[in-house]
C-alpha cells in the first residue's frame, strides 16, 4: 500500500513538472492541491478547536463534581459533548492526513532526477542543505541554507499565533516550546531533501494566510454560536449524596 502511494505521489508530481516545466514549482502547485483538498477538513479542525476552548471549563466542572465516581463522570462528559457536537479528536484529523504525503515526499524526491531544480534558484531538489554545501559550496548552497531557516521560523510563526487563543499564563511556555520547536525544525531540515522543504514551507505559508483570514472568522462565528446556545440550555448536574444511615442506640 505504501509502495503504491509512493508511485502515485512520484507519477502526479512528474505529470505537474513535465506540464510547468520545473519541479520545483511541481511541488509547489502539489502543495497547493493537498491544501485544497484538506481546507473542507482544516475548517472542521478549526471549528472543533474553538468549541473546545468555549466548552472545556464546563467538562473541568464535571470532572470536579464527579471527582469521586469515575463512572458517573465519564458519563456525564460523554452526555456534554454529545449534546454539544463535541469531538475531542476532531482537530487532529487534518493533521494526519498531510504526515502520508509529507514522508512520502523523502522517497519520492530521491527518485526525481538529479537536475530537477527549483527556478533558478535550487540546482537540485533532491538534494539536501548538507549535500549542496558539500557539492556547489558558497554561494550557490546559500538557497538550501534560506529554505531550512525558514523551515524553522515558519514553525516558529505557526506556533506564535496559535499562542493568542490560550490562556495568558500559557503563553510565555508555548512561546518557548515553538522557539525550541524551529531550532528543532532547522536542524531536521539541514539533512532532508529540498523538496521536502518546499512543501513544508508552502504549506506552512498557506496556513498561516488561512489562519489570518478563514481561520479567525470560523473561530469567532463558533464560539459565539457555542456560548449561545451554553445560555440557552445551561448544563445541569445532579449530584446525587448517600444517605447517612443512623447509627443504632446503644442499650443502657
Amino acid at each position: 500500500m505504501w509502495d503504491w502511494f509512493v508511485s502515485f505521489l512520484t507519477k502526479v508530481l512528474a505529470a505537474i513538472a513535465g506540464a510547468v516545466g520545473d519541479w520545483g514549482l511541481a511541488v509547489i502547485i502539489l502543495t497547493f492541491i493537498v491544501r485544497l483538498i484538506i481546507t473542507p477538513l482544516m475548517t472542521k479542525s478549526t471549528a472543533s478547536t474553538a468549541r473546545m476552548q468555549v466548552l472545556q471549563p464546563k467538562l473541568q466542572e464535571i470532572q470536579e463534581r464527579y471527582a469521586d465516581d469515575p463512572e458517573r463522570q465519564m458519563a456525564e462528559m460523554r452526555k456534554f459533548q454529545a449534546e454539544n457536537n463535541f469531538n475531542p479528536l476532531g482537530g487532529c484529523l487534518p493533521m494526519f492526513l498531510q504526515m502520508p504525503v509529507f514522508f512520502a515526499l523523502f522517497t519520492v524526491a530521491r527518485n526525481v532526477p538529479k537536475d530537477a531544480c527549483f527556478l533558478n534558484i535550487l540546482p537540485s531538489i533532491s538534494m539536501s542543505v548538507a549535500e549542496a554545501f558539500s557539492t556547489f559550496g558558497m554561494p550557490k548552497a546559500l538557497p538550501y541554507l534560506l529554505f531550512d531557516l525558514g523551515f524553522g521560523a515558519m514553525t516558529i510563526a505557526q506556533m506564535v499565533i496559535n499562542i493568542k487563543n490560550v490562556p495568558e499564563e500559557q503563553r510565555q511556555q508555548n512561546l518557548m516550546m515553538g522557539i525550541m520547536m524551529g531550532v528543532m525544525m532547522v536542524w531536521f531540515g539541514w539533512s532532508v531533501p529540498a523538496a521536502v522543504l518546499l512543501y513544508y514551507v508552502t504549506s506552512a505559508i498557506w496556513q498561516v494566510i488561512q489562519q489570518q483570514v478563514v481561520t479567525k472568522r470560523v473561530t469567532e462565528k463558533v464560539k459565539a454560536e457555542t456560548e449561545a446556545k451554553l445560555a440557552e440550555q445551561p448544563v445541569e448536574i445532579n449530584v446525587v449524596r448517600k444517605e447517612r444511615k443512623p447509627r443504632p442506640k446503644k442499650k443502657g
